[in-house]
């Protein structure tokens, strides 16, 4: 089970990192991008909470991609930001794939429940079945 989760997470995570060599991820906060660049993704990556309001940072999102992913944390508030960032996207006409934040959470269930926790939730992951194996 644990080896299972860990290889979808990691399967993820490098699905992500490929995605990222063309497609910018927005994130929530300053602390997610610490956790993804932890985690080996190298590409651009865009900070919501920048004292920006959420609409002119999607107008200014579009003018430069067609496509974004978005990576909200998987909890209620982080759902709706996610569905915000959906709709004002879609409208200035950025395509928004949400697929690697719906298999991150479902990969990390109730385990956690937001960005900035990925390194670590790989670690113990990691640590878990290195002390399986002995």
């Amino acid at each position: 089970m644990i080896a299972d989760a860990l290889e979808e997470l990691e399967k993820t995570i490098d699905e992500m990192i490929e995605l990222n060599k063309s497609i910018p991820v927005i994130v929530e906060g300053d602390r997610d991008v610490a956790a993804l660049r932890r985690v080996g993704v190298v590409g651009k990556i865009i900070v919501i909470n920048t004292g920006l309001s959420i609409e002119v940072l999607c107008e200014t999102i579009a003018r430069e991609y067609d496509e974004v992913i978005i990576l909200t944390d998987w909890d209620r508030k982080g759902g709706m930001l996610a569905r915000r960032l959906r709709e004002l996207l879609l409208a200035n006409g950025t395509k928004c794939n949400e697929s690697i934040r719906a298999k991150l959470s479902f990969i990390c269930k109730r385990s956690i429940k937001d960005v900035e926790s990925l390194p670590q939730y790989i670690e113990r992951l990691r640590e878990e079945k290195r002390r399986r194996k002995r």
